[in-house]
């Protein structure tokens, strides 16, 4: 579903690259966590996915299609959650839907029933009449994950999706994740909660400075340790 080949991507010329020689395929069914310090790369490589970014080399391929050669097709199969979700808070939650809606062209019908489904499950129906200045960061991070989710896209690409919900609500958004991947969809998602990565990713990849140091079935790359010795013992010289 996502096949990264080569990516590198530079903020300086005479500088380490942000991402480094990178390369991670994902496939239709999987939950893929993305760990590493900040800095180490994680918000580069989720950026140049979605077409945020341009990169220096390197490809990115979506559902088999190129990000190079048709960036168009590639965002429509795909939707990105950011850490900080960027809404248009003069809109009230249902208008600012209905806009995703409109853009990715998604029918009147199927936009009503993933809405009220979602929200429902979210808890979101009450406040959605309401302006988005209103809301607090965990009602903008769940409108962003309904706003994902209304084109019902292939790919979920997340940068730290738990930040701002409280369990309840973390509960329910790693539910919708579990659901969207057995229906066939993947999901690339940064965090820094490696006990959530450990209990809900089938497969984690480890960055440091740029550069991936350990990828592959979550149970494989613990081992007999947690998740976070692991990456401990992976990232301990990070400053060095």
């Amino acid at each position: 579903m996502l096949k990264i080949e080569h990516l590198t991507k530079s903020y300086n010329k005479n500088g380490r690259p942000a991402v480094d020689d990178l390369s991670l395929h994902i496939q239709p069914g999987e939950i893929y966590g993305f760990i590493g310090h900040n800095g180490a790369g994680k918000t580069t490589t989720l950026k140049a996915c979605c077409g945020i970014l341009q990169f220096d080399s390197g490809d990115i391929f979506v559902d088999g299609v190129s990000l190079r050669s048709d960036p168009m097709g590639c965002k429509s199969k795909l939707a990105y959650i950011p850490d900080n979700p960027d809404l248009y808070e003069f809109l009230t939650g249902i208008q600012y839907l209905n806009f995703i809606g409109d853009i990715y062209g998604v029918p009147a019908g199927d936009r009503e029933q993933r809405i009220a489904e979602y929200a429902a499950t979210l808890e979101l129906t009450d406040a959605l009449a309401q302006k988005i200045s209103a809301y607090s960061h965990g009602m903008k991070q769940k409108l962003a994950v309904i706003s994902a989710m209304i084109h019902a896209p292939k790919l979920l690409l997340m940068d730290e999706p738990f930040v701002g919900l409280d369990p309840k609500a973390s509960h329910a958004v790693k539910q919708m994740m579990r659901s969207f991947c057995d229906e066939g969809g993947a999901i690339f998602f940064s965090t820094h909660v490696l006990e959530v990565a450990e209990k809900l990713c089938d497969k984690v990849a480890i960055i440091r400075q740029g550069k991936l140091v350990a990828n592959g079935e979550t149970e494989t790359v613990r081992g007999n340790e947690s998740l976070e010795d692991v990456f401990l013992e992976l990232t301990e010289d990070e400053n060095a």
